[in-house]
């Protein structure tokens, strides 16, 4: 494992790879931690930042200039962030755990998985190819 593949690669890719490693540890305890709670509730703007800079700084990294079906995923998760808050705000608790839990799952794990393929600057951080 070595990070030089991810320090060597642009800024926007940076801020990308760190925000997502940020809102998978941060998410995972989230989902396992106590709810309804002001610290509930401040780690999940936190969250919700996080994510936010993920799914947004994805567009400007594209194979050969073009986004490609991954960047789908960048879209769901734009629109489901703030239905996942709102839900939350007005009370539909169950509305926001699922909205909450399928962000991290498709938005973090799922296409996480997809950035540790070879070729990839995660999977060269990860597996050294």
């Amino acid at each position: 494992m070595t990070l030089a593949p991810l320090l060597t690669a642009p800024p926007v890719i940076q801020l990308h790879a760190f925000a997502a490693l940020g809102a998978l540890l941060l998410g995972g305890v989230q989902l396992l931690a106590p709810k309804g709670r002001g610290r509930h509730r401040i780690m999940g703007w936190t969250w919700v930042v996080l994510m936010a800079v993920v799914a947004l700084s994805s567009f400007w990294i594209a194979t050969k200039g073009h986004l490609s079906w991954i960047h789908l995923i960048s879209g769901w998760v734009v629109v489901l962030l703030p239905i996942a808050v709102l839900s939350a705000r007005r009370g539909r608790i169950r509305a926001h755990h699922r909205a909450m839990a399928s962000l991290y799952l498709g938005g973090l794990i799922i296409a996480g998985g997809f950035t540790l393929l070879p070729g990839r600057i995660m999977g060269a951080v990860v597996f050294g190819w």
